[in-house]
């Protein structure tokens, strides 16, 4: 049963993550924290910093995804919960 909730819980934040990459990639502006402030990079601004976090997130959220699907096919273990 624990592989169960570990493909629902790393489905939801891969496709969350990748929605929030998503977004960010429509409106041209990522909300983030930089040194507990809040940093928001935006293509005309500060590319740079745009398409590394656009780059981050799309990276960050295809692997969640991927692990889900993963456990989902008993490739993977499932996440250990104590």
């Amino acid at each position: 049963m624990d592989w169960i909730m570990s493909t629902i819980l790393l489905l939801a934040l891969g496709i969350g993550t990748l929605f929030m990459a998503w977004r960010g990639h429509i409106s041209g502006e990522f909300i983030t924290a930089r040194f507990f402030r809040v940093y928001r990079p935006n293509r005309q601004d500060n590319p740079l910093g745009f398409y590394f976090n656009l780059g981050v997130l799309i990276v960050a959220g295809t692997l969640e995804t991927v692990w889900g699907i993963l456990i989902f096919m008993g490739l993977r273990k499932p996440l250990p919960y104590r």
